[in-house]
């Protein structure tokens, strides 16, 4: 059964867009139970068997089965394949993994294409900080908003990490999602970087509950930053460009919420605590890095 129902997602995939989600599911199990009568056999509610020999010489697809087979054969095979699913319902759920894994392939495969492409914005811009050892053998990228609350998390987590291996360096990724205040402070945090206070100034506004434009200066006040300079260097247009940057990385990559982790070519959306981002270090050291 596995075999025709890869026959059936290959016909199906063929139309890159063309269907989607359940409506790909109903399509597939259709193909699937089509394909399963063998020859295309298809009862004739006139009477008797008839055996399409152009269908079984092209093979149907979902562009050319209207061609194949008559408005009455058509109807016979929908309920067949109605009868079928009712009685084999596990066939959706077989389907429905293997359209699931087929997806995460061809994802994962665009994302480690996008990232070797854009290796140099992604692993190297002047604009990101990096935490841990500048000069590590492996690359660990947060992309994160100042006001997420996974993300204030993630700050001791990363600690935890550079702190068990000393050859990981850390790559922190403005990416502003919860509007103004979140694009502000990570402007601020950006501008930072030419006093040399930017991890202070990142700690500092992860541990506040809500970061706004109005406690931002107050925040950076604290941890010893000039104001008056920062809110000159903020007026760089580097950093407007940067977020824009990240934001279509992020795209790219599938990462539509923070944080999002990549680890060399690997990408993973959502919170990862220090042992996962270990695991998955361990992983690609044993395997070897592509761009770390």
């Amino acid at each position: 059964m596995t075999s025709r129902i890869h026959s059936a997602l290959d016909a199906l995939t063929s139309r890159k867009g063309a269907l989607g989600g359940a409506a790909a599911i109903l399509a597939c199990s259709v193909l699937t139970t089509a394909v399963m009568l063998g020859s295309l056999v298809t009862a004739d509610r006139a009477g008797g068997l008839v055996t399409s020999a152009r269908a079984q010489a092209a093979g149907p697809t979902p562009t050319d089965v209207s061609k194949v087979f008559t408005s009455e054969q058509r109807q016979a095979i929908e309920q067949v394949v109605r009868d079928f699913l009712v009685a084999h319902p596990e066939v959706l759920l077989e389907v429905t993994k293997e359209l699931e894994q087929r997806q995460q392939a061809q994802m994962a495969d665009a994302q480690r294409k996008l990232i070797v492409d854009k290796k140099s914005s992604i692993f190297k811009a002047s604009t990101d900080y990096v935490f841990g050892n500048p000069n590590g053998n492996i690359a660990v990228v947060e992309f994160f908003d100042y006001n997420c609350g996974w993300c204030k998390r993630a700050v001791d987590e990363l600690g935890k990490l550079t702190k068990a291996d000393p050859n990981v360096r850390v790559i922190m990724k403005e990416l502003p999602i919860f509007g103004e205040n979140s694009a502000f402070a990570a402007k601020a945090a950006m501008a930072s970087l030419a006093q040399g206070k930017y991890w202070d100034f990142h700690v500092a506004m992860m541990r506040e509950k809500q970061v706004t434009k109005e406690n931002t200066f107050k925040i950076a006040e604290k941890v010893g930053i000039d104001v008056a300079r920062l809110k000159r260097d903020m007026e760089n247009p580097a950093f407007e460009a940067a977020l824009k940057a990240n934001q279509d990385l992020a795209q790219g990559l599938g990462i539509e919420g923070t944080p999002g982790f990549i680890v060399d070519t690997r990408v993973n959306v959502g919170f990862v605590p220090a042992d996962g981002l270990k695991e998955m270090i361990a992983e690609i050291r044993k395997s070897g890095c592509q761009v770390c």
